[in-house]
């Protein structure tokens, strides 16, 4: 007897297939590193979001194993439920600490991850009415399923503006009769690397009275005098504003946080699902991450961020290429665009066999033929390492004839 569920699956397996579509997982046997042991070969990395070279440093890992000394591995239950531990409120304060000087009145929420953040703040503000909420086109996934969330449970009306277009979203707004108004973007968008407008979009929020909610996962740790993040780092306030900044990337351990003005942290506890009815993250992880931020605000921190620009600006200085279009920016990711789905797996297969890692990026993660090589560098990555890479790149491209 025949299975309609397996035969769903088989068809719908071949139709990715036949568009270049298949994910696979690869093992990797090591740390976070400018090398990683991948599926049993040791190879240059440009693929990681550990952008200071974080995850694996030694105060870290001591950090870790004193925080599980000192609080235990696990939460055991939600905040509301099983309590708020010490570490999860030193951290929200320090955490507040980094945007008090951008956002009054300020308070934080400790999240377990930055998908979760998302879907947790954009669906507790959809619960106050039928709101409007205007996304970015080029906004992160977990921004788009929070927004769907949104308009299912609370009948959010949505508008998606073209990227970057502050003109476009003015104009929306402008015709836009509705007293609740939520404009969402990523600070730095995650597959271009490119900066959203900021200081415009504050304005925007201030003169129409809505709420700008920056998802600033790729900022946070990077951007700004003391990396507090793309706030800091173009010098804005306002009380509109509520912040997600993640803790698993430039931080190197794993978390996000929520912050804004104190009554807006209040209703995420009395309103968002997953603060709610998650079990809270590690206490352990908390007290990582606090070293982390003091790591970040040393001299240590300050010079693996100034390294780390310069390795950027090393690469936008050298790479170019004739088949291939590059998206230079100022931030760690650097896309290299390609086209069709099945030349970009080509192209990291041939990276791959130079004992050289960079992720092929495909639809739906990325617009329909803009499949992409997405390098992203760390603060551990030397020029040497960008050599290698423009010239196994050249190579690669020589051979296309």
């Amino acid at each position: 007897m025949s299975n309609p569920w397996l035969e769903a699956l088989d068809q719908a397996n071949h139709h990715l297939q036949n568009q270049g579509l298949i994910r696979q997982l690869k093992l990797r046997l090591s740390p976070n590193g400018p090398f990683v042991d991948m599926n049993g070969s040791r190879l240059l990395s440009f693929s990681s979001n550990d952008y200071l070279g974080l995850s694996n440093h030694s105060a870290l890992k001591q950090a870790m194993a004193e925080g599980a000394d000192m609080y235990g591995t696990g939460s055991g239950a939600s905040a509301l439920i099983s309590g708020h531990s010490t570490a999860h409120q030193l951290l929200e304060d320090k955490l507040a600490q980094t945007q008090s000087q951008h956002i009054p009145n300020v308070a934080t929420c400790f999240i377990n991850t930055g998908f979760m953040a998302n879907m947790a703040m954009i669906t507790a503000l959809a619960s106050l009415g039928n709101i409007s909420i205007y996304s970015d086109a080029l906004n992160h996934a977990s921004i788009i399923d929070g927004i769907r969330m949104a308009k299912a449970q609370a009948q959010a009306q949505v508008f998606v503006y073209p990227h970057n277009d502050v003109e476009a979203l003015q104009a929306l707004l402008i015709l836009d009769s509705c007293p609740y108004k939520l404009i969402i973007t990523d600070s730095v968008f995650s597959m271009d690397g490119d900066f959203a407008p900021i200081q415009q979009l504050v304005k925007l929020a201030e003169q129409h009275q809505a709420l700008l909610y920056l998802d600033d996962a790729h900022g946070f740790g990077i951007f700004g005098k003391n990396g507090y993040g793309c706030l800091e780092h173009f010098n804005t306030y306002s009380p509109n504003i509520i912040y997600m900044g993640t803790l698993g990337k430039a931080v190197g351990v794993s978390g996000a946080f929520i912050a804004a003005q104190n009554c807006w942290i209040e209703w995420l506890i009395q309103k968002s699902r997953p603060v709610i009815y998650s079990t809270s993250p590690s206490p352990a992880i908390a007290h990582t991450v606090l070293k982390s931020i003091a790591l970040i605000q040393s001299e240590e921190g300050f010079k693996k961020r100034a390294h780390l620009f310069d390795l950027i600006a090393y690469w936008n200085q050298r790479s170019n290429f004739t088949h291939w279009h590059v998206l230079p920016s100022s931030s760690a990711i650097q896309a290299l665009i390609i086209g069709t789905n099945n030349a970009v797996m080509e192209i990291s297969k041939s990276l791959n066999n130079l004992n050289i890692w960079v992720p092929a990026i495909r639809p739906p993660t990325v617009p329909e033929h803009t499949a992409r090589l997405r390098i992203t560098f760390n603060a551990d990555h030397s020029f040497a390492h960008i050599d290698l890479l423009i010239e196994a790149l050249s190579k690669i491209e020589s051979n296309l004839g």
